[in-house]
């Protein structure tokens, strides 16, 4: 057998949606990109939504939103892609990373707290393989802390009075937090659309946003357009309609739009993403538990509890009593028998560009050690259950062999 790690789920309504875009003679930023936005702040239950190229652009803008720049620091995990903390440096500010929980994946509020000065402007934590953080406790920081919170006047700090909480929900989509779905807890919160995520629009992502009697959302959402679009009041949709041609640039603004022919995608994929998607997901998560809790060399991912639960995005096992030296060769074992597993995620320390910058992993002792011993497995909607079988049965034996 050949098994991919995550290849797209595309079937014939996508495929039907795109076509519809192609010969409707719009297929940039028009009428299905601002019916995907829409559709985006229903299932989130958000207050307003604004589609673009990646979820990468989206926690940028957001924090452009919301002026931040150079002499402000921004927390976010250790244990994460290079994309929650490169967006810190390219507004200007400085990163400041913090370990994860003890037996978890996503970020330790307690850090978090440590890691609070006069200077933190914003927390990115990182809803890791679609697991919630534990929202409550980060926003209970946040107050305890608010005395050293100083906002430039005249901005949407301001406004907002506290240290921005910005979800890095990449991978989450669709997950819930004490009943609510991610995209409506955070302040604003950033979903990726990326080819390898349970929803995607080949490439893609989303910034969503909660209701804020602070804020005004027509406000919030024309500026954030302004922001992906050059800074040019009209975009083209608008300025299609007869001897509406004239346009202003107000800003020197960003290209970050999305497009009608990945919105198509999209809408195709969030009619089918909880009936089939998630659904299937769940089915192959609880077929790897039921083979793997039965064998004491693992420790399988939490993705359920009584507050939580993820959008099943990925399957982080560890092994036991492994270094990454050995899960790396179980790696090798396993794509030799046509098995392609991951890793997610090598600390942010452990990089070049992040070594560069001053970190260094030993600060870091939770990430450290969940990296040693982590595989990711194959989980995707085209995976048969024969398949499952087939990836349980050579880890076993592979495993086994250690």
């Amino acid at each position: 057998m050949k098994i991919l790690f995550s290849p797209p789920d595309i079937t014939q309504a996508e495929i039907d949606e795109v076509v519809d875009t192609l010969k409707s003679g719009w297929i940039t930023t028009g009428p299905k990109t601002k019916l995907f936005e829409k559709e985006i702040t229903k299932y989130c239950g958000a207050a307003g939504a604004v589609c673009l190229n990646s979820a990468t652009a989206a926690m940028e803008l957001a924090l452009k939103f919301f002026d931040i720049g150079p002499g402000d620091e921004v927390i976010t995990s250790a244990y994460t892609y290079t994309a929650s903390a490169s967006v810190i440096l390219h507004c200007g500010a400085t990163p400041v990373l913090v370990d994860i929980k003890p037996g978890e994946f996503n970020i330790d509020s307690k850090k978090i707290e440590e890691a609070i000065t006069k200077k933190t402007k914003a927390i990115i934590p990182v809803d890791i393989a679609g697991m919630p953080v534990d929202f409550d406790e980060i926003f209970e920081v946040i107050e305890r802390k608010k005395s050293l919170f100083s906002p430039k006047k005249g901005t949407y700090q301001e406004k907002l009075g506290r240290i921005l909480v910005l979800s890095d929900a990449a991978h989450s989509i669709g997950a819930e937090y004490k009943g609510k779905k991610t995209g409506s807890i955070a302040d604003f919160t950033s979903f990726s659309f990326h080819a390898v995520k349970n929803l995607t629009t080949a490439e893609g992502g989303a910034l969503t946003w909660k209701e804020n009697k602070s804020f005004d959302n027509e406000e919030i959402y024309k500026e954030i357009m302004l922001l992906a679009l050059h800074g040019q009041n009209k975009d083209a949709l608008s300025k299609m309609k007869a001897g509406a041609w004239e346009y202003d640039i107000v800003m020197p603004g960003y290209k970050c739009n999305m497009t009608d022919i990945n919105a198509s995608i999209g809408l195709a994929q969030l009619k089918r993403y909880d009936s089939e998607i998630v659904k299937r997901r769940k089915e192959i998560v609880k077929l790897y538990n039921e083979k793997l809790i039965k064998n004491n060399k693992f420790i399988l991912p939490n993705l359920k509890d009584k507050d939580k639960e993820s959008s099943y995005h990925l399957y982080l096992l560890r092994i036991k009593n492994m270094n990454r030296q050995k899960v790396n060769e179980i790696i090798e074992k396993m794509a030799e028998k046509g098995i392609a597993t991951n890793v997610h995620y090598k600390p942010l320390p452990l990089l070049t560009a992040y070594k560069n910058l001053g970190f260094k992993v030993e600060d870091y002792p939770i990430a450290k050690e969940t990296y040693e011993n982590e595989i990711s497995l194959p989980l995707h909607n085209l995976l048969t259950n024969e398949e499952i079988e087939y990836v349980l049965n050579n880890l076993l034996e592979v495993v086994g062999e250690y």
